[in-house]
């Protein structure tokens, strides 16, 4: 009688020791879809779940005078595999994050200083947008188009944070100017005019 209630024991125990804690990133390795393979859990420390990125601000001395500094699986290799990241988003006066999507993840918005309108566009075309304070939480659905402008006359910093611990970026305006794609086909796909497609692609480093 107690020789099957030790198996079934000793069957539970296997099954939980098999359970794995998790996978820290081997950033030595190639990345595949699934992320990282796993370092060696030998050569695993507390600086694997640990990041320190994001105490300082990002550099906004830029064209958009936004700076995201990403804690991203390449970043912080602790959240390999566990489908979450985070990030902290710099707005200068008159900052601006553009139209842009994250194919691989939907995201969470806290405003901890100044305000940030910000909205993201539905697949029916409806723009759910609001300006928010500190303190107050956005969400954007995965792979919508969203934006963040800086709504106060202070610098405006928020953390976000992700479904997924590499959430992918695609910002609009440079996937359609910061490209070699002839201007003939922009002009015909976005109906805008050709002298302002040639000066939108001069301003954004793409060419024909």
């Amino acid at each position: 009688m107690f020789l099957p209630i030790l198996c079934i024991f000793s069957l539970i125990l296997s099954s939980h020791a098999a359970v794995q804690d998790f996978c820290v990133g081997d950033l030595a390795a190639p990345e595949g879809p699934a992320g990282y393979s796993c370092k060696k859990p030998a050569k695993v420390t507390v600086d694997d779940f640990v990041f320190s990125g994001l105490g300082m601000a990002g550099n906004t001395s830029n064209l958009i005078k936004a700076a995201v500094t990403p804690a991203f699986a390449p970043q912080f290799p602790g959240l390999n595999g566990l489908g979450l990241s985070i990030a902290r988003l710099d707005l200068a006066v008159g900052g601006v994050v553009p139209m842009h999507t994250h194919p691989g993840g939907s995201e969470v918005l806290l405003v901890t200083q100044g305000a940030i309108c910000a909205g993201f566009i539905s697949s029916a075309n409806t723009v759910y947008f609001k300006t928010l304070k500190k303190g107050d939480i956005m969400i954007f659905p995965q792979g919508l188009l969203h934006f963040q402008v800086n709504g106060a006359g202070i610098p405006s910093t928020a953390f976000v944070s992700f479904s997924s611990p590499q959430p992918g970026l695609q910002i609009l305006d440079y996937a359609l100017f910061a490209n070699d794609l002839p201007t003939e086909l922009v002009v015909q796909t976005t109906f805008l005019d050709a002298a302002v497609v040639k000066k939108l692609k001069a301003v954004l480093g793409g060419t024909n």
